[in-house]
């Protein structure tokens, strides 16, 4: 463990910090911890803002009391509200039994809404009175219920600009907003890539290591992925690698392509960035003969991640091979 040197145990997690900007971001996480404040925690898909909350969790002094974490993007709509705030028996087909919400299994603990952004309209006016604390009933319920939640949200989507747009209640977004944490991607703290990359490997091989050029090309690559889609590329080469020392032939193809050399190049590089996730997202495509589930995962992206990028390409018309039909 010695050759990565930046393996902390940060609040009570393992965490891998090497660069200023995360030790920025772990000593706003240390601060807001301590305070009952409710936190937005920002910044692209893959880049660590669950580990970020549960940090925040473990730290604060609701730490002894549960954690409850929900994906909204991932809860079907016509079950969202039953899923937060429970439902009694019979309150719709196949309610056979009452249950309790997520929030009411959070008692006196944290929750934690991923993807709060995916929520819609009608869920957010709701979710705001609970957040106001105003006691709610259970779908179905005839007893108000009180809960007593800190909440800690997460969002890959820019939700000030969503507020101003009338995509996402601006009331609901200053009652999460208390307190901001972005977390950085990885293009804007290169330090951090090499330390995850061996922390990630040690996992499968405990003498492996990266040749000098593997390095240098993925010192260079944007990673659009972020931490998720370097652990997967990680896993990959590693599975590859027919020595100790991993070399640059094991990496994707789309991560050896000329896009990387650019992609850190100067301040002002938001259109090659734009441009080398493009090229990422079609070399994945292409190597699973559009397969979008299985580009997704080698990207170490959601697929509701690059169904919106897909769709985007399409609309903006960039390209005829930015067209995919899902296989």
């Amino acid at each position: 463990m010695c050759e990565i040197g930046q393996v902390e145990v940060f609040l009570g997690r393992e965490t891998i910090i090497a660069s200023s900007a995360m030790r920025r971001v772990m000593a706003q996480v240390e601060r807001v911890a301590r305070t009952n404040a409710f936190v937005l925690v920002c910044g692209e898909t893959g880049t660590g803002k669950e580990h970020v909350a549960r940090a925040i969790h473990q730290h604060s002094l609701r730490r002894a009391q549960p954690w409850v974490d929900v994906n909204c993007g991932a809860l079907p709509e016509q079950l969202v509200e039953s899923e937060l705030f429970g439902h009694e028996r019979g309150a719709f087909s196949g309610a056979d039994s009452a249950k309790p919400g997520l929030f009411e299994l959070a008692q006196l603990g944290s929750i934690f809404l991923d993807e709060i952004g995916e929520l819609n309209p009608v869920m957010q006016v709701k979710l705001l009175r609970v957040l106001d604390g105003t006691p709610y009933y259970r779908l179905g319920g005839v007893k108000k219920i009180a809960v007593d939640v800190r909440v800690i949200a997460a969002t890959n989507r820019d939700l000030e600009q969503a507020a101003k747009e009338g995509k996402f209640r601006r009331d609901l977004y200053y009652r999460l907003n208390e307190f901001t944490v972005r977390v950085p991607p990885l293009r804007e703290r290169p330090d951090d890539i090499m330390p995850l990359a061996k922390y990630f490997l040690r996992q499968w091989s405990a003498d492996a290591g990266f040749s000098d050029e593997c390095q240098a090309v993925m010192r260079a690559w944007s990673w659009p992925g972020n931490i998720r889609e370097l652990k997967n590329v990680v896993t990959t080469a590693s599975i590859l690698s027919e020595s100790r020392q991993i070399e640059v032939s094991c990496l994707p193809a789309y991560v050896q392509g000329p896009d990387a050399a650019i992609a850190m190049q100067g301040p002002d590089s938001s259109a090659r960035l734009e441009q080398c996730e493009r090229h990422a997202i079609l070399e994945a495509l292409s190597a699973t003969d559009g397969h979008q589930q299985q580009a997704a995962e080698i990207l170490g992206i959601s697929r509701r991640t690059l169904s919106r990028k897909l769709k985007q390409y399409r609309e903006e018309s960039m390209t005829e091979a930015c067209v995919y039909e899902t296989t």
